[in-house]
């Protein structure tokens, strides 16, 4: 889903283009996270080391909080960011799992498994709204459980590469410039001074 929300502006004549000129910092605190979360799901799930792998399961949103902070002036990343922090929370305050809904599971077709559940079945779950409540149904393709927080995340990552692109009606989003290495700060008498046209001493 976070796939077609990225290529969303094409529908609206943006250019792509500018996402691959994007420049982005910290981007291997995003591949750690995503490295983190496959591990635990497909290499380590059924190791016997289910408190380990919840840890490390919740350190991965840490770690992706990180790139998410690094880049928080890109336009959209703060409603990403909020929905990224929304499954933190709860994972937190479940032992970290996101509860999600037996019967959203059930229309999605997910069986309970027996190893590492990333999201999953939690006896009396704390914040249970927050989890994967809702369910694209098994006779559809790419079939899941989703939380409100998985639904702000894709919304954060549609804003930002229709900001980013540019539609049809709206600009393509330009980073601010950064202001020159030692650049000199005028103090609020040299602001006067030169609102008022006046001689700015040592400029």
């Amino acid at each position: 889903m976070g796939v077609l929300a990225a290529l969303l502006p094409a529908a609206f004549g943006g250019r792509l283009s500018r996402l691959a000129g994007l420049r982005l910092r910290g981007v291997w605190w995003l591949f750690a996270a995503l490295g983190a979360q496959i591990a635990i799901l497909e290499v380590f799930n059924d190791d016997g080391r289910p408190a380990l792998l919840r840890v490390v399961h919740l350190g991965s949103y840490a770690v992706a909080g990180a790139f998410l902070f690094a880049n928080r002036r890109l336009p959209g990343l703060w409603l990403l960011g909020i929905g990224a922090a929304s499954n933190a929370i709860t994972i937190a305050v479940n032992g970290g799992v996101l509860p999600a809904s037996a019967d959203a599971m059930r229309t999605a077709g997910i069986p309970v498994a027996s190893g590492f559940m990333n999201s999953g079945p939690v006896t009396d779950p704390h914040l249970a709204f927050l989890g994967d409540v809702f369910a694209i149904p098994a006779s559809i393709p790419l079939a899941d459980v989703f939380s409100i927080g998985d639904v702000l995340i894709v919304l954060g990552v549609a804003l930002a590469s229709v900001r980013v692109c540019g539609t049809h009606w709206t600009r393509p989003w330009e980073p601010s410039p950064a202001a020159p290495v030692g650049r000199h700060r005028m103090t609020a008498r040299e602001r006067v001074l030169s609102a008022a046209h006046l001689p700015v001493p040592g400029l």
